[in-house]
């Protein structure tokens, strides 16, 4: 065989090996999921990867505020597999859009002060867990750059008013709520919740009210709340948490919901059994482990 001749047959040899190779790639199943920002750790760097090698597939998250991806979902301006939410209130936007005929609990959590190591006001965090300060003189402490996300669209951030609204009542301090955070809306404050906890890491922020599992996931330093002020306690709903209420100046009013994660296969799935598998998968006590791992307590409840 001359030089041409072999030089031909290794070009012809490697296009063979593309042209599979692209095929493989094409027939890899790719599993989209949209989450609860918080959960963006545990999800991108535990559960999806994962799942994806056990299942031979391709993950791919998408985390934002809760409502926002719900509203974004139910009128198909993102496609998703899987939907994975905190509190009821994102999956019954789905489920009244026609996506969505059940939802299961795959953890839980509670609300937390979470701080930087690297903030000023570092020491005052660290007297004001072991008790010689109060957690919500240090925030207000001139100076301070508390954040959080907008209360319009996420959880999260709604649950960061009606913490501070409870605990107005549980320690007898009216004002308390304005005095930390300012307006509901207050734009110093808001951010997008999947930079939230990247921000503390950074020291761009000094603290923020969070769930414990996103401070966990991310090795922050927190002070623990009361059960009447941390919304974890699902037997408290109705003798204590339903009487905070925040109204927003779009109309919006926010009340307490069970700080439960919530997760269902969407009806448009282009891979639905992936879906339902990964959402066994979350169920199951390899997903349980994972979640444990990353600051996740048990789910509670009931289906939706």
């Amino acid at each position: 065989m001359s030089i041409v001749q072999r030089t031909w047959a290794f070009v012809a040899f490697a296009v063979t090996l593309l042209c599979a190779s692209a095929v493989a790639a094409d027939s890899t199943p790719v599993l989209r999921v949209a989450y609860a920002g918080s959960m963006g750790v545990v999800m991108d760097g535990a559960v999806g990867p994962t799942f994806a090698k056990t299942h031979n597939a391709t993950y791919q998250g998408t985390g934002q505020g809760s409502y926002a991806l719900a509203h974004l979902l139910a009128a198909h301006q993102m496609q998703a597999d899987v939907f994975v939410t905190i509190t009821p209130g994102p999956m019954q936007v789905l489920k009244q859009a026609g996506m969505v005929t059940s939802a299961v609990p795959v953890a839980s959590t509670q609300m937390v002060v979470s701080y930087s190591p690297q903030s000023r006001f570092a020491a005052d965090f660290v007297a004001a867990s072991q008790g010689k300060k109060t957690w919500y003189d240090v925030l207000s402490e001139p100076g301070l750059r508390l954040g959080r996300t907008d209360p319009s669209i996420d959880p999260q951030g709604a649950n960061v008013l009606l913490t501070l609204q409870l605990a107005e009542a549980y320690y007898h301090k009216p004002g308390l709520m304005h005095a930390i955070a300012g307006d509901p809306q207050n734009t110093a404050q808001i951010f997008t919740e999947p930079s939230l906890m990247s921000r503390l890491e950074a020291g761009q922020i000094d603290a923020s009210i969070s769930y414990l599992s996103a401070a966990q996931s991310h090795h922050l330093p927190t002070i623990a709340l009361p059960d009447q002020v941390n919304l974890g306690d699902p037997g408290m709903q109705a003798s204590w948490y339903d009487r905070a209420e925040i109204k927003l100046d779009n109309g919006k009013t926010l009340r307490v919901q069970p700080l439960v994660f919530y997760a269902a296969a969407l009806g448009n799935a282009q891979q639905p059994e992936l879906a339902r598998d990964f959402v066994a998968f979350l169920q199951s006590p390899d997903g349980q482990k994972l979640f444990q791992d990353h600051g996740y307590s048990p789910p509670r409840g009931n289906a939706l």
